[in-house]
């Protein structure tokens, strides 16, 4: 356990291990810097990658996928991203691959959504789901 925090950090042993990290990450994401619950939140994803990297070998999801699945996550929809478009147009564009994430809806989702910005500006296909 980290001093300071009630976070218990374990090994990941198996898949329910790995979703209960999961969601300890998404209940820790935009912790304040230099606390006990942003240095758990970077010891649980280290943990995490490490497991995903063994058993899964899966690379990191390009930014629409990554919304996907934190909007799944979450249990947002469509309309709480259209929310940060300001425009239901632009929210289908983006999740249809035909329009580019902005950087006023980058700024958005890493501020208002705790997403990484350094994930959020990756290159990726439009036209071509994942």
């Amino acid at each position: 356990m980290c001093k300071g925090t009630s976070v218990e950090i374990k090994p990941i042993r198996g898949e329910a291990d790995y979703h209960g990290a999961l969601e300890t990450i998404d209940a820790l994401m935009g912790a304040p810097p230099n606390t006990p619950e942003a240095d758990a939140f970077e010891i649980i994803a280290v943990l995490v990658e490490a497991y995903e990297a063994e058993y899964w070998n899966v690379g990191a999801p390009d930014p629409v996928a990554l919304i996907e699945q934190v909007m799944e996550a979450r249990g947002y929809r469509q309309k709480d991203f259209e929310v940060l478009t300001a425009s239901q147009r632009r929210a289908s564009e983006v999740f249809n691959r035909r329009r580019r994430l902005t950087l006023p809806m980058i700024r958005a989702l890493a501020s208002d959504w705790k997403l990484p910005a350094e994930m959020l500006v990756r290159e990726y296909d439009l036209t071509r789901r994942p």
